[in-house]
């Protein structure tokens, strides 16, 4: 499947539908080829922007899907209509395929009871699924040596990293090239979802895009890390249409 991509501030997005996006990693799981899976959004592409290794890693990785309002805001102002895959979403669905087509996973992040209580929900919710990796996220960089030779001796066919952006996309660069069959991606505080620690936004909240402002109300300490900056990022997108149009 060709890629269809935009660059929002310089980094490239691909446009996709939830469906498409799921086929394109299918393809790689059927190839026995591994990727990086990138779920974007406003913040990390401002981290980017700061931090030239990351944002190397950013545009190096094989499928960026827009996790949030914010990038489907910003794709909308260069009149681009996308639809928004939330990363947990898309990631519930890629077990769904694991356990369909007979393929392996890994858990690695989060403190140790929520990553065991998010296993052990998954394997009652998909009953057929392999789970052959479970890990903590809670290491230095002498354990981490361990974790990658463990890693590479069960080769999960796919691996949710939730170490929090920007480490889980360095930890996910950095083994790619050693494990070159395995599918990763970076999901954040999925696990926390995952174990019932944290819920998610009731649906109509989903459904309109304000899951981000729901997790604001509930977390108020989340609000510094938004505002300004989904604001000023929203700016910048406009200053780059503007330019763009001008030629």
């Amino acid at each position: 499947m060709q890629r269809k991509k935009e660059p929002v501030l310089g980094f490239e997005v691909d446009l996709y539908s939830f469906e498409e996006a799921l086929q394109a990693v299918n393809g790689y799981l059927k190839e026995n080829k591994g990727m990086q899976i990138v779920t974007i959004n406003p913040e990390m592409i401002s981290l980017g922007k700061k931090n030239s290794d990351f944002g190397r890693i950013l545009n190096s990785a094989d499928l960026v899907i827009p996790d949030g309002v914010g990038i489907k805001l910003a794709l909308k102002i260069k009149g681009i209509e996308q639809e928004n895959i939330p990363g947990i979403e898309f990631s519930q669905k890629l077990i769904k395929l694991c356990e369909l087509e007979n393929y392996t996973i890994g858990l690695l992040g989060a403190k140790e009871e929520v990553v065991q209580q998010a296993a052990k929900n998954i394997r009652q919710e998909y009953p057929n699924l392999n789970i052959t990796y479970i890990r903590n996220g809670y290491f230095d960089a002498q354990e981490q040596e361990i974790i990658e030779q463990e890693l590479k001796a069960v080769a999960p066919r796919v691996l949710f990293v939730a170490l929090g952006a920007p480490k889980q996309e360095f930890f996910i660069a950095k083994l790619k090239e050693e494990m070159p069959s395995t599918i990763f991606i970076g999901v954040g505080g999925s696990f926390d979802v995952w174990s019932g620690l944290t819920k998610r936004a009731p649906e109509i909240w989903q459904k309109m895009g304000l899951e981000w402002l729901y997790r604001t109300i509930k977390e108020p300490s989340r609000f510094k890390r938004i505002f300004p900056a989904l604001p000023l990022f929203l700016v910048r997108v406009i200053i780059e249409a503007i330019r763009e149009k001008l030629g």
